[in-house]
């Protein structure tokens, strides 16, 4: 791999991070405006760990979505 190849793939690398964590940080905005509770309270002082899997759920399939894009398949 040519030096030129290395550098045009370490840009385009963090052009994906910053894209994929851009898309990370609207989906748990959106979940967190959808739900009609405090989720923040929820997880933390009443121990709701229903809601801490689902929300882990939904992470891990955005996160699958963005790998996905970013592999190109």
């Amino acid at each position: 791999m040519k030096l030129d190849n290395i550098g045009d793939a370490v840009v385009s690398s963090a052009v994906f991070a910053g894209i994929g964590l851009a898309v990370f940080a609207i989906a748990f905005w959106v979940m967190t405006k959808l739900a009609p509770f405090s989720v923040k309270k929820e997880i933390e002082e009443d121990q709701n760990v229903a809601l801490a899997i689902i929300m882990a759920g939904v992470i891990i399939g955005v996160s699958l979505i963005i790998s996905s894009a970013i592999a190109g398949g």
